[in-house]
């Protein structure tokens, strides 16, 4: 089980809500939907009130070809039913409130020459000026975005794990410290860079006991605990089958998955305003007992886009909202060529293959590298920009475990046998690459240039990176 498998939702029509593959351990709990606690409004896990008249702004921005591939081929390849979006020649008219029965309606463009500007924070790379080859990455703003917490909030978070007296394995930390060093190196060569996260404190000011009431109301609708929620102790069993029936758990999972995230959006949506965000993860296999993990020979590598909604998912009102408003503003057109182009770089640098999806319930595989998925991530749904989310190596595998171990150094170490980088060093060194192939090639605005700067690339980034190491 994969690492990026943030809880999946899937909400019925009796307003309950399954959880399943959560994270590196198999589990699965119950939400009850908060449509029954927020009149008719059928909105997701603390989720806000759409604004569609938002919306407005797009009218006669898309065509109706795009318009329709973009929902058949990239955001609703599961299907969705048939009242929730019509596409019709000139229009798409789309649910906004099953309850009150209306819908909002957009006006496609006639043709592409008749489009109208798209409304956006963010510059498309087309919008961006030609940069100079040294600086290739030059007034780009990037935001990194370490994936989740380390520290005191590891274990919490169930991305910790430690064999024997070894460090401990925490994700939060580990993709910190790849953004300490991703940094420095993107701002050598001309990028503005922000961190969405940069220390082990959570970016929301709520904390698991602010949750407490809700978590309440969840568990008593939930028909697995019939009605009473066990209140479990200060610090839960990670090995107690039924943790998912606690308060504890509860207010845990509404604190650091869905409280954690939407305050991240925030800073990304109304602070930062990035060209493009990077959410940096590691990858895991199911490790068993955190105390006592299974360590595998398995390896691999993906990078995810938004897209591939559940059918589900869509009778979201918000969900719905926040897709049809990230379609509209073309961040797919963005992310797909970038994490392609990135995801290239990384298996260059890496050698892993591309991780395959045990099933395409959740998943749709695009672009043309075999790496990348569109998955409905809530990060990847909520920044208002292209984002790009890559999940590298399987934490604990046999290989990755010692290189983590080996910690950060300069130059090559010998790892089980091969003269290796630091893992960190090997991850930023790569994005970078990607980054640095991606925007050269579509901000030069000679052909000439192009050519001599993809053939310089390699040298140019590392040299760069050489010189600025240090966050």
């Amino acid at each position: 089980m994969t690492n990026d498998e943030a809880p999946r939702v899937a909400f019925q029509r009796s307003c309950f809500v399954i959880l399943s593959s959560f994270v590196i351990r198999a589990s699965s709990f119950f939400l009850i939907c908060p449509t029954a606690l927020q009149a008719a409004d059928n909105i997701s896990v603390l989720g806000n009130k759409p604004k569609w008249s938002v919306l407005e702004h797009y009218q006669e921005t898309i065509t109706h070809g795009e318009f329709a591939h973009l929902i058949n081929d990239v955001y609703c390849t599961h299907g969705f039913a048939p009242d929730l979006i019509e596409i019709n020649k000139k229009t798409a008219r789309i649910l906004m409130n099953r309850e009150t029965q209306k819908f909002f309606t957009l006006r496609f463009a006639a043709d592409e020459a008749a489009d109208k500007h798209v409304p956006r924070l963010w510059r498309p790379v087309k919008s961006l000026p030609p940069a100079q080859p040294e600086k290739p990455l030059s007034g780009l703003k990037i935001a990194l975005d370490p994936g989740h917490l380390g520290g005191k909030w590891a274990k919490m978070e169930e991305r910790w794990f430690q064999v024997g007296d070894s460090k401990p394995v925490e994700e939060g930390d580990l993709t910190l410290r790849v953004a300490r060093l991703l940094a420095p190196r993107l701002r050598g060569l001309g990028a503005k860079v922000s961190f969405v996260r940069n220390t082990n404190e959570p970016i929301t000011p709520k904390r698991p006991d602010d949750f407490r009431e809700l978590a309440k109301k969840i568990l008593i609708k939930n028909p697995a605990t019939a009605g009473q929620p066990r209140m479990g102790g200060e610090v839960l069993d990670p090995n107690d089958p039924e943790k998912e029936k606690t308060i504890r758990w509860q207010t845990e999972i509404l604190f650091y998955r869905y409280s954690e995230i939407r305050r991240r959006a925030a800073r990304v949506n109304f602070k930062l305003h990035p060209e493009l965000v990077l959410c940096l993860h590691f990858n895991a296999e199911g490790w068993g007992d955190p105390n006592n993990p299974t360590l595998t020979d398995i390896n691999h590598l993906h990078l995810l886009v938004n897209g591939s909604y559940l059918a589900d998912e869509l009778e979201l009102d918000d969900e719905r909202f926040e897709m049809i408003r990230r379609l509209l503003s073309r961040a797919y057109d963005e992310e797909l060529p970038l994490a392609d182009t990135i995801a290239l770089a990384m298996d260059r640098e890496t050698g892993l293959p591309p991780y395959q999806y045990p099933t395409t319930n959740t998943t749709t595989k695009v672009g043309a590298s075999e790496y990348v998925y569109a998955r409905n991530l809530l990060a990847t749904r909520l920044y208002r920009c292209p984002v790009v989310y890559c999940e590298p190596y399987v934490m604990n595998s046999k290989d990755v475990f010692a290189r983590i171990q080996a910690g950060d150094y300069e130059g090559t170490r010998n790892i089980n046998g091969i003269e290796r980088k630091s893992i960190f060093r090997e991850y930023a060194d790569s994005v970078t690459d990607g980054l640095v192939q991606y925007y050269s090639k579509a901000r030069c605005d000679r052909k000439a240039w192009c050519q001599g700067m993809t053939a310089s690339q390699p040298s140019l980034v590392n040299s760069t990176a050489a010189q600025a190491v240090a966050p």
